[in-house]
């Protein structure tokens, strides 16, 4: 496949890369992401990834923007409260970059749907705000052999990592967590509050993660680190790498 001209312009401070160049370009343009959650996490990713020129964009919320939100949530404006937040996000990709598809998904994913969802795309990136979702969207995507990039924000710690629990080698989100988090109770940023430059922080984290995947095999950048948590300090600030190593008797990747 070859860039029209004025997708080369587009993404010509890309294309300059070495590490990227006209083949992980055209990566990202053949490429389909699920993003779950279009919030403080999501909603700076999905810019950054309409802006790598990310072909087709699955965004799956079922919240409504708050006046609370736009602290952190930059794809929403004023105007926007009381819209659902997928249908908002799609829309602005579509002003935003009109040749990219980006397709809403205004309900929340659990154990019956998440299969269907991540299904469809070539990795997931998920920024949700509660474990029992993040474990029934990790065991999707190994039950349908789909990369996950997982992304999470407490206060002013961020983890980010990219999993392939599908493979046999590696390890998945759930065996990061375990078994025990599999409930709905979970520390929320309405009750601990959040910085919102560091939503930012580690939601563009995770597209450029997202990236890594998205061009493997592609393009030098194409190294997706897998298993490897990323935890940035936002305070100090700093960053430090932890290995994830796969459970042989994880319940959801394991024998």
């Amino acid at each position: 496949m070859a860039l029209p001209p004025d997708r080369l312009e587009r993404f010509a401070r890309h294309i300059v890369l070495p590490e990227l160049g006209g083949a992980g370009q055209v990566a990202l343009s053949e490429a389909h992401v699920v993003v779950i959650g279009c919030g403080g996490i999501g909603s700076p990713a999905i810019q950054y990834l309409a802006a790598a020129g990310v072909g087709s964009l699955t965004l799956v919320d079922d919240d409504v923007v708050e006046a609370s939100n736009l602290q952190r949530q930059t794809i929403f404006s004023s105007g926007d409260l009381g819209k659902p937040k997928a249908e908002v996000a799609a829309e602005w990709v579509g002003r935003f970059d009109a040749a990219l598809r980006a397709e809403a998904v205004a309900l929340r994913i659990g154990r019956d749907n998440a299969g269907e969802l991540v299904s469809a795309g070539d990795l997931v990136i998920d920024g949700c705000d509660n474990f029992a979702t993040r474990l029934a969207v990790s065991d999707a995507c190994v039950a349908a052999g789909v990369p996950l990039t997982s992304a999470a924000i407490g206060r002013f710690q961020g983890q980010i990592a990219n999993f392939a629990g599908h493979r046999p080698d590696q390890a998945c989100y759930r065996c990061f967590v375990g078994d025990a988090l599999d409930g709905e109770d979970c520390d929320t940023c309405a009750a601990d509050g959040v910085l919102g430059a560091m939503a930012g922080t580690v939601g563009c984290f995770a597209a450029m993660h997202a990236v890594r995947v998205l061009v493997e095999g592609k393009a030098a950048l194409g190294d997706p680190q897998w298993g490897k948590l990323h935890l940035f300090d936002g305070l100090v600030p700093s960053l430090r790498t932890l290995s994830i190593a796969k459970d042989p008797h994880c319940s959801g990747c394991g024998d």
